[in-house]
């Protein structure tokens, strides 16, 4: 983010993006979605607009089935769409094309 980046908001999403990564070949689906979810409203209260098409992206391939590479691919794009510090309609648009390439199943 850019001057006034909230480091202690960065730092717990990615420690949630890293537990869901650590779990996701085991967790049950809901599981994974329900601390996706709690990502997306963490990210909306606090104007981290490119993580949204990437939690829905990941939630849409999860509800697939999907698993392994797809979703470790989908969570760094996600590690990213925090960290990038821009919230313009333009960069959620960057992101939402990422997925629909990176996270196409």
């Amino acid at each position: 983010m850019a001057t006034g980046r909230n480091w202690v908001l960065a730092g717990e999403l990615n420690q949630r993006i890293d537990s869901i990564a650590a779990r996701a070949a085991r967790a049950a689906t809901a599981d994974l979605a329900a601390d996706l979810d709690t990502i997306r409203v963490l990210a909306t209260a606090n104007g981290i607009t490119p993580a949204l098409p990437v939690v829905h992206a990941l939630e849409s391939a999860l509800a697939a089935g999907q698993r392994g590479p797809m979703i470790a691919d989908g969570l760094s794009l996600l590690r990213d769409a925090v960290a990038c510090g821009r919230t313009d309609s333009r960069t959620g648009a960057a992101f939402a094309a990422a997925c629909s390439i990176r996270l196409a199943g």
